[in-house]
């Protein structure tokens, strides 16, 4: 089991492009397909790796690790989710200056920007699905839908600190849903 955690977590590692959030649809693929864990476990976990201090794909590797295999399986899914990153970079390090301003390499990372945006958008209407937030077309499901715009607004039109729209979401949710 703790090979099979490492390798699996170091080949998500390995093509983890565009951070946690946009590897999160990967994780929930590997981790369901093996039978590790359902949707709704796993989405439970993405639920308390994004409460927790550091990366959400590291953090959802230790506890899918640690649900299977205890301590040692936390050990071995963060080392697997971590080494590739680690290994690319020390690579890239030494000769990324060189090839930093080539058209193809920039060409390459302008690439990446919409499937990495699009992998998190997938992530967030998952995870709504998944826990039940948007199901039908109720007073519940559209107030968090405006919720969500209104957030948008804030952030983007007005930019506001996004503590301070965590903060008045969590207002509105008290007075709507009370």
């Amino acid at each position: 089991m703790l090979i099979q955690l490492f390798l699996t977590f170091f080949m998500i590692g390995f093509i983890s492009f565009g951070g946690g959030y946009a590897i999160i649809p990967v994780i929930e693929m590997e981790v369901t397909k093996n039978g590790w864990m359902t949707t709704q476990q796993f989405t439970d976990v993405i639920a308390i790796a994004g409460m927790s201090p550091g990366p959400i794909a590291t953090n959802s590797a230790i506890f899918v690790g640690y649900e299977l295999a205890g301590f040692p399986g936390a050990i071995v899914s963060a080392l697997g989710m971590v080494l590739p990153s680690l290994i690319i970079i020390l690579a890239i390090s030494s000769f990324f200056y060189k090839i930093n301003e080539h058209e193809l390499t920039k060409s390459a990372f302008y690439g990446l920007r919409p499937i990495i945006t699009g992998l998190i958008a997938y992530a967030a209407i998952n995870f709504a699905i998944s826990n039940h937030i948007v199901t039908s077309l109720s007073f519940h499901s559209l107030s968090l839908i405006g919720i969500l715009f209104i957030s948008l607004v804030f952030l983007i039109r007005f930019k506001l600190h996004p503590l301070f729209v965590i903060m008045l979401s969590g207002v509105a949710g008290a007075i709507l849903y009370s």
